[in-house]
């Protein structure tokens, strides 16, 4: 028989460090504003259509124009982006402007800034949102695409950034 126990928050984060995550920028613009944050929760949904899937801290309400704007934009960072990384993680404390400052960006298909040097951008539209626990989970099909150089990955691993 197993033994069932409780799992506080912090042992729960502590057991998640411990899993390597793909670094990315997800980013939107629109009616409700432009913002942008780190992410390591995302991942493929389905090929056909091409959908992907984000989560991002619901409890922060900065993170509301995700929903709000109705798209956005996964940005796959490469080794070379950990500051760009950092700052849009909150981290450094920079501002909107100055995060968005710290790259080059564009837009692809749906008005979502996208990042110029990304490993990859899924340009997506927002399919659903929804709310689970603390985190919201956004579905995008994805309706713009571009690939960049096939860079080393930047990768998040035991609460810091690494290069595979």
């Amino acid at each position: 028989m197993l033994k069932m126990n409780d799992i506080g928050p912090q042992a729960y984060r502590d057991a998640m460090s411990h899993f390597a995550g793909h670094v990315h920028v997800i980013t939107t613009d629109g009616p409700a504003g432009r913002r942008g944050t780190t992410v390591i929760a995302a991942c493929s949904v389905s090929d056909s259509p091409p959908m992907v899937l984000a989560c991002l801290n619901r409890e922060n309400p900065r993170n509301e124009p995700f929903a709000a704007n109705g798209r956005f934009a996964l940005n796959t960072l490469a080794s070379h982006h950990h500051d760009l990384a950092a700052g849009f993680s909150g981290q450094t404390g920079l501002s909107p402007e100055e995060r968005f400052a710290l790259a080059e960006w564009d837009v692809i298909s749906t008005g979502a800034p996208a990042l110029k040097d990304a490993l990859a951008v899924f340009d997506c539209e927002l399919v659903e949102a929804k709310d689970m626990a603390t985190h919201r989970v956004l579905f995008g099909k994805v309706t713009g695409l571009r690939l960049g150089d096939n860079l080393h990955p930047l990768i998040y691993h035991d609460r810091g950034y690494h290069i595979l």
